[in-house]
């Protein structure tokens, strides 16, 4: 029984195996397009509240290298407090086409979503790119972005995004978890089957593509709007396009207990979307069974096998994704922080069996039957 069980307590060695094959695979051959393809492009913001530094996450869009497109904001009311922003953004950036969209006229649960559909209505141009409030890019984002949807057979595109700072612990923790955690499984997603789903942060794709599936209208009452995109857009045959190539945000979190409950909604939304996935998560997790392999067998072996070769392996997979990847830089100062993050995914997994709602913003939703169910404000 012991043998059998420290066989068990082996498996998230075999995952984290996986894990750096598609790592090292999706980084070697992974290789931005270079034909120019260039179409006048509507970019898309939802914007809810005044997120940190937004001033300077929207002015980057206005310093765009590309030669048409515009900016459609859309707001609540004009009482946001980052309506007065958006005002000066427009005085700032006289050649910048900027609209300003206020209210969505409808009535849907998912505010973000409800606004994204009246900005894909309003949009001037085929070709969409939408991104989050706390989104900052570098000039050559929308050549980046837009290359690939040149072939006919890409559906939608996005990519993945590293953190401004790190100045604190708790975003330098939050930051190894997406290197050590977050991304790597969306590289053995890439390997295993494909990208079937979209990254929130940005998404570049078409009116007709989303028109295919009645656009925004019909996920408006579902949480994780991205994924839902990226899973409609790919059952349709089209494909979705992961760039190696990051954008930048800027943390909306300042507290441990921010970043804790920012995870614990993200995986509990998950738990509804994937209940058999999410179970699945069991066998990813490698220091809950690392010890536990070492409290059934207390050898020094064992130990130094299932604890050493834990951290080496989890080492290894954040420096690859991490530096050799998306090249951040100070990866390597971040590595003890790994069995930290560990230590508290388990626990957010854990926690989100016994989680039937979310909070966002200010409003608690229930989650039944896949779709969110307003509560009261949190």
């Amino acid at each position: 029984m012991r043998f059998v069980f420290l066989v068990i307590a082996a498996i998230p060695f075999v995952y984290y195996g996986i894990a750096i094959f598609s790592s090292l695979r999706f980084f070697q051959s992974a290789k931005l397009p270079v034909k120019e393809f260039l179409p006048p492009v509507s970019v898309l913001k939802p914007v809810r509240g005044l997120d940190p530094e937004a001033y300077e996450n929207f002015a980057s869009f206005c310093r765009q290298d590309y030669p048409e497109y515009e900016i459609v904001f859309c707001v609540g009311d004009t009482d946001d407090a980052a309506y007065p922003v958006l005002q000066r953004l427009q005085a700032d950036f006289p050649d910048s086409r900027i609209r300003i969209l206020v209210g969505t006229g409808r009535v849907a649960t998912n505010d973000k979503v409800a606004k994204l559909a009246r900005l894909v209505e309003e949009a001037a141009y085929e070709h969409l790119v939408i991104s989050d409030s706390d989104v900052r890019v570098e000039p050559e984002y929308l050549r980046r972005l837009i290359a690939p949807m040149a072939d006919a057979k890409v559906g939608a595109v996005t990519c993945f995004y590293v953190p401004t700072k790190d100045a604190t612990m708790v975003q330098r923790l939050q930051d190894v978890g997406m290197l050590s955690d977050f991304y790597p499984g969306i590289l053995v997603a890439w390997q295993l089957e494909g990208v079937k789903f979209a990254l929130g942060p940005t998404i570049c794709t078409t009116r007709s593509r989303l028109a295919e599936f009645s656009s925004y209208s019909s996920i408006e009452n579902k949480p994780a709007d991205d994924l839902w995109v990226g899973r409609l857009i790919a059952e349709r045959g089209y494909e979705v396009v992961l760039l190696s190539y990051a954008i930048s945000t800027v943390p909306d979190y300042s507290s441990f207990r921010e970043l804790f409950f920012k995870r614990l909604r993200w995986m509990t939304v998950m738990r509804h979307m994937r209940p058999w996935g999410h179970v699945g998560l069991v066998f990813t997790l490698g220091l809950p069974w690392a010890l536990a392999a070492v409290a059934v067998d207390p050898r020094a072996e064992v130990a130094a096998g299932f604890l050493g070769g834990y951290f080496v392996v989890r080492c290894l997979l954040t420096w690859l994704v991490g530096s050799l990847g998306l090249r951040q830089r100070g990866v390597w100062a971040k590595l003890l922080l790994i069995p930290a993050w560990d230590a508290l995914a388990t626990l957010i997994w854990l926690m989100s069996f016994t989680r039937k709602s979310i909070a966002w913003r200010g409003q608690r939703y229930d989650i039944v039957d896949g779709n969110l169910v307003p509560v009261k404000p949190a």
